[in-house]
């Protein structure tokens, strides 16, 4: 029989399988379980999987099928409650049942409208012995974009800077300089492979020119969809955005429903090159992030510039900063950072502070009320 600390030490190991497939399951959440069996001779572990890429086959049906008849009278532990309803797939929980598991341990439960409960309610109808809220906290966080969506239909939003020890993200007039070094860097790439979408400012846009891809060996394949806050459709054709648009997607967001004849011309010509124009006013951010939520959009990177971070935080539509310093200073030709280590605006909470290299990660959270 488990007891806590058995439930805790599999869970977690559930838990680190799902953090694996993080930002690369469509809109479904990431989740990982763990089937484990004990015959007397200490427990051991049947069976695991985590949610495929893409979404489908969810990590129940995986490692049931990974286990077999071994998944009978058997635990399974699940970052996220089974799903009961019918959609592509078949209800997990009714997947559980089947292969004739005696005991579910869960670590949170599914806020979506569709389960909410039911596949909980499903498991313990068949007899089986549901436990709920193992590592809970830890379960919350490692689902918190996907958790965001649900309840508050927007995205889970994460705004990065890297700022120079004077304060300054950029210079003027010199496109993209280098304010961290290659482990910061090669940070924020496995960032953008867990995360379901990026964005930045047309200013950024235009005058950076990135690529905003994961650029990682083996990791290519998880780039997040790019989106370029854009009023006028002024993202040249021959940025690096527009030239890879059908390889990467990007979308580019303008409140212009219809314009002069030149702004109708550029729109045209870059739904010819694959940017898909979407219209949506870009001053009223929870309107884009409602939108994005609905494509099932969990996570959203904001990445600059200046203007743009600073109209998400005054939205208050940040949930975690991750501010990155450089040991360089720029000069009086920067570009002021809208904040910095010693400027936070209120309500954020300052969570830890990493090293790499040179460089200062800090991780603040927006704390909000419970």
């Amino acid at each position: 029989m488990a007891d806590r600390a058995d439930d805790e030490r599999f869970m977690a190991q559930a838990l680190k399988l799902a953090h694996q497939h993080l930002g690369a399951t469509g809109s479904n959440p990431s989740v990982g379980c763990v089937i484990v069996r004990d015959d007397g001779e200490g427990q051991r572990i049947v069976g695991s999987a985590v949610t495929a890429l893409g979404g489908r086959p969810h990590a129940e049906t995986g490692a049931l099928a990974v286990a077999g008849e071994a998944a009978r009278g058997a635990t399974a532990y699940v970052t996220l409650e089974p799903c009961s309803h019918h959609g592509k797939t078949p209800p997990c929980a009714e997947a559980l049942i089947a292969a004739g598991v005696a005991r579910v341990v869960v670590a949170v439960t599914d806020p979506d409208e569709r389960v909410a409960g039911r596949g909980l309610a499903m498991l313990r109808e068949a007899g089986i012995e549901v436990v709920t809220g193992v590592l809970e906290d830890a379960g919350e966080r490692e689902l918190e974009a996907y958790l965001m969506r649900k309840r508050n239909n927007r995205p889970y939003v994460t705004l990065k800077l890297a700022v120079s020890a004077d304060g300054m993200i950029g210079i003027k007039g010199q496109g993209q300089v280098r304010i961290t070094g290659t482990p910061a860097r090669e940070f924020v790439h496995r960032l953008r492979a867990e995360t379901d979408a990026i964005l930045v400012g047309i200013g950024t846009a235009v005058a950076d020119d990135p690529e905003l891809t994961v650029r990682l060996a083996g990791l290519e394949h998880r780039s997040p969809l790019r989106i370029v806050i854009d009023g006028d459709l002024d993202l040249p054709l021959t940025s690096r955005l527009a030239q890879t648009a059908r390889n990467v997607p990007v979308m580019v967001v303008t409140g212009q429903r219809e314009g002069n004849v030149a702004f109708s011309e550029r729109s045209r010509a870059l739904e010819a090159a694959g940017v898909e124009v979407v219209v949506c006013d870009p001053a009223e951010l929870g309107d884009l992030l409602a939108a994005l939520a609905t494509r099932g959009i969990s996570s959203l990177l904001v990445e600059g510039g200046a203007r743009t971070a600073q109209t998400f935080l005054n939205a208050g539509l940040v949930d975690r900063i991750l501010l990155f310093t450089g040991p360089s200073t720029l000069g009086e030709q920067g570009i002021p950072s809208p904040l910095d280590r010693n400027l936070l605006p209120v309500g954020f909470v300052h969570r830890r502070t990493d090293t790499f290299g040179d460089d200062l990660l800090d991780t603040y959270e927006y704390e909000r009320a419970p």
